[in-house]
């Protein structure tokens, strides 16, 4: 499916957590003969269907949906894998005359893919991941940040201090190959035409949409999905159980925090994410056209995509 334009088109849906991108994304794929491929970092475990919101079975139904339930909980998956596997299905859909749309709330994953960064292929060190860790345990986030931040000032520039996961990643790098992170990650940007649509909705009116569907997760069963990875032997330090509410629902398992607590402290992460993912898009913009889901109709995001597809 190359349309008029001199490259295979990649259609690509971001926006922030609850902003709806999942039926918006099975609806142009089922009018625009599209597949979609996930980019939600945590969409790719197994187990974990209620807490990262991963469309339900009926959903998948609908339309061929790629690159969720790969991995089981206690795998590591790097930026550089997502990415190959991304370009991968991308081609595999075109080789199939149909439209790839990447959906998903990572910014990093998507940015990764149509910007065509070289990511740095280094394997995982566990022994220096685990001093970093402990330093940042110990001294605090920030005070990681700043080591990082001494031997690769643009690299830190990319990362929130408080995201120690990254910081720890970016600084194993250095520390294994002698050069800065921001350096090893150029971009190639890869041949396909694309275009971003992404999806907001007023802050206040999000929040308290992220705010409902924690609560109908909660009822759903998220707390025992948690339970049940636990009882399985997942490690509550791997890198799967950072996805947002699964540590404080893990917290209230140990008795470390109450049930309403946890559901609180869910609220407050979730809104800083939803804060970081659009500072992620806005300085990822790639000519994005944005539309308020408030006011946009179905039918007026499959005619944007038609009317791109035919340019």
């Amino acid at each position: 499916m190359a349309g008029n334009g001199q490259h295979p088109p990649l259609l690509v849906i971001w926006g922030a957590t609850a902003v709806g991108k999942t039926d918006a994304a099975i609806q142009l794929a089922r009018a625009l003969d599209g597949e979609i491929i996930g980019a939600d970092s945590r969409q790719l475990y197994r187990h974990m269907d209620i807490g990262t919101a991963k469309p339900t079975r009926d959903q998948q139904a609908q339309a061929p949906h790629h690159l969720i339930d790969l991995l089981e909980p206690d795998q590591s998956f790097g930026l550089a894998e997502y990415q190959a596997l991304a370009y991968a299905t991308i081609d595999a859909i075109h080789a199939c005359a149909r439209l790839p749309i990447l959906v998903g709330g990572t910014g990093q994953y998507i940015t990764a893919v149509i910007e065509g960064w070289s990511i740095p292929e280094v394997p995982p060190n566990p022994d220096l991941r685990a001093e970093l860790e402990a330093f940042a345990h110990e001294h605090g986030a920030p005070a990681l940040h700043a080591r990082l931040h001494a031997v690769d000032p643009a690299g830190a520039a990319l990362m929130e201090p408080q995201n120690v996961r990254r910081v720890v990643r970016a600084l194993e790098v250095y520390m294994e190959t002698g050069a800065p992170f921001s350096d090893q990650r150029r971009q190639q940007p890869p041949p396909y035409r694309t275009r971003v649509i992404g999806l907001t909705l007023d802050r206040d009116a999000l929040y308290q949409r992220a705010d409902a569907r924690i609560d109908h997760m909660l009822a759903a069963g998220w707390l025992d999905e948690v339970r049940a990875l636990l009882a399985a032997g997942v490690d509550p330090r791997a890198p799967s159980m950072s996805a947002l509410g699964y540590p404080q629902l893990a917290a209230h398992l140990r008795g470390e925090l109450s049930l309403a607590d946890a559901q609180a402290a869910i609220r407050k992460a979730t809104r800083t994410f939803i804060r970081r993912q659009f500072a992620w898009f806005r300085g990822h913009d790639h000519g994005a056209r944005w539309f308020d889901v408030t006011t946009t109709t179905t039918p007026m995001l499959i005619d944007h995509a038609g009317a791109w597809l035919a340019e």
